[in-house]
């Protein structure tokens, strides 16, 4: 198969406008001065390692659960779609655990990088692109993350508070598409 170009520029900004690291940067900065420190390497790591087991392991386990691919993409897709809603309208959809325990791994590793929308948009991929697609997208977001986390500093400087808040709205709206589209082309096969 002709490794195709266009479908890996689909992919990659999809999997960079779910991750969302540009929009996550307020969250991280806030994180890095109660936390001291991110250890970028190992963050980047670890949600690597998730988003590429549910990428080759994420089939085994919606067999388990009785779903197939198709089933999973549509609920996806509709994860996908709010997940946009949210960043272009600025009201909280899913609710985040603010509390939860402070960490490299828990929360920015899982769920800021590699979260329940990230998981469930590389299942969602697979219905229309290849593995090895999709696997090139995400080491291509994996070496994005790391160098955002290595330079949030200077990217809060840089973008300022109305850049950040345009490049997420403008994420947002990429997000409702990709959403509809993924919808579109998979609810389709209920019908046969």
């Amino acid at each position: 198969m002709p490794f195709d170009v266009n479908e890996l520029l689909t992919v990659t900004f999809t999997l960079f406008a779910v991750i969302d690291i540009v929009g996550s940067i307020p969250l991280l900065i806030s994180l890095k001065e109660k936390m001291g420190e991110i250890k970028s390497m190992q963050a980047t790591l670890v949600s690597g390692a998730l988003m590429i087991l549910f990428l080759f392991f994420g089939r085994s386990f919606l067999k388990i659960l009785g779903l197939d691919i198709r089933s999973f993409a549509v609920g996806g897709s509709v994860v996908i779609f709010l997940l946009g809603l949210e960043m272009v309208l600025g009201h909280e959809i899913f609710k985040s655990d603010k509390d939860g325990p402070s960490g490299t791994v828990v929360p920015i590793a899982f769920p800021v990088i590699a979260g329940s929308g990230t998981l469930t948009t590389v299942m969602s991929l697979k219905a229309n692109f290849d593995e090895v697609i999709i696997l090139a997208g995400i080491l291509i977001n994996l070496i994005v993350i790391y160098i955002v986390l290595k330079s949030l500093k200077w990217i809060e400087h840089a973008l300022g508070k109305a850049g950040l808040l345009a490049v997420r709205k403008f994420f947002g709206v990429i997000l409702i598409a990709i959403g509809v589209k993924i919808f579109s082309s998979n609810i389709a096969a209920f019908g046969k």
